[in-house]
């Protein structure tokens, strides 16, 4: 609702009162500071980063001569002459790609792969002990027995890979 400064009709059952004045809100103005700088102060300035100098020509050439060199490179995203191999695991420590023993990746992966197959009423693969409260301690318990029958792949880069049963891990 809009205020006038002109008086409103009173009715009859209320009282007249005087419009009541609001003070105005003084906000000051907002202080902008501006430098003036010179063409002239704005070419003899150089405009260094921090911890870096500026660039001599010669220098930008160079840089820009080894862009092009490297813009005009192939980039060869899949060797089409590579097939696949696969490691052949024949004993014990031939573990050829990575290391010797279960990754926590890989222990991660088999036992929640492993409490799941339990908690949906997978039987187990040994006899349930006492102490184990869940399907999770039971695949735990599980794996330190390496009766899991599950295989590891572990891949290359390059494609190759080894697929390593779990009972060959230490």
């Amino acid at each position: 609702m809009l205020m006038s400064d002109e008086p409103e009709d009173a009715a009859v059952e209320t009282e007249e009162t005087a419009p009541e004045e609001e003070e105005p809100v003084l906000i000051p103005p907002p202080v902008v500071e501006t430098t003036e700088v010179t063409s002239q102060e704005e070419e003899a300035k150089p405009v260094a980063k921090k911890g870096k100098k500026e660039l001599s020509p010669e220098e930008i050439a160079e840089q820009e001569r080894l862009q092009k060199i490297i813009a005009a490179r192939e980039v060869i995203e899949i060797d089409p002459i590579h097939i696949p191999v696969e490691y052949e695991t024949t004993g014990r420590g031939k573990i050829m790609i990575g290391p010797p023993t279960l990754t926590r990746f890989e222990k991660a992966r088999i036992l929640g792969a492993r409490a799941l197959q339990l908690s949906l009423g997978a039987p187990p693969f040994i006899s349930v002990p006492k102490e184990v409260a869940t399907s999770l301690d039971l695949a735990y318990t599980e794996l330190e027995k390496r009766v899991i029958p599950i295989t590891i792949r572990r891949v290359l880069p390059n494609g190759d890979f080894q697929n390593i049963p779990i009972d060959l891990f230490d």
